[in-house]
């Protein structure tokens, strides 16, 4: 390969890469509710997501009230519905965040997956790259929840 077409073949290759929009880390944890934990039935009703570099941390929720009911035909769902609005409340801040209102968004992501033996519990944290925190987080609980 010549020099002429090694050079034409990277500068198109960085002008393609300047183009891009800057990625961002992110991480995110599924929110998994469990109606009878002896059991260790399963299913996924909410994403968490928090990226550092824009200090933006986001959950969204979705209860399939039939799943639940499958599960556990006695499972309260106003409790898991309050539950996984309490997440909701804890990543928005301000009053809805309770005690956590004055954390900032990492130290609010760490709490809320912290592994915890209730009928709402966070799964395992995953990682990727997003221009676009608020767009990923919707992205990921259509493709994992609903």
């Amino acid at each position: 390969m010549s020099d002429m077409t090694e050079t034409n073949e990277a500068s198109a290759r960085d002008a393609a890469q300047s183009q891009a929009p800057a990625r961002d880390v992110f991480e995110y944890a599924l929110l998994r509710v469990v109606p009878r934990v002896e059991r260790g039935e399963q299913f996924n009703a909410g994403v968490v997501l928090y990226c550092r570099a824009k200090s933006f941390v986001a959950a969204r929720t979705h209860l399939d009230e039939a799943k639940l009911r499958a599960l556990d035909p006695a499972a309260d769902a106003a409790g898991v519905r309050a539950a996984l609005r309490a997440v909701e409340g804890v990543c928005a801040g301000g009053d809805a965040a309770g005690q956590a209102a004055g954390d900032d968004a990492g130290r609010r992501f760490r709490w809320l997956i912290a592994p915890r033996s209730t009928v709402v519990q966070p799964g395992p944290v995953h990682t990727g790259l997003t221009a676009d925190p608020a767009a990923e987080v919707e992205r990921l609980v259509e493709l994992l929840v609903r």
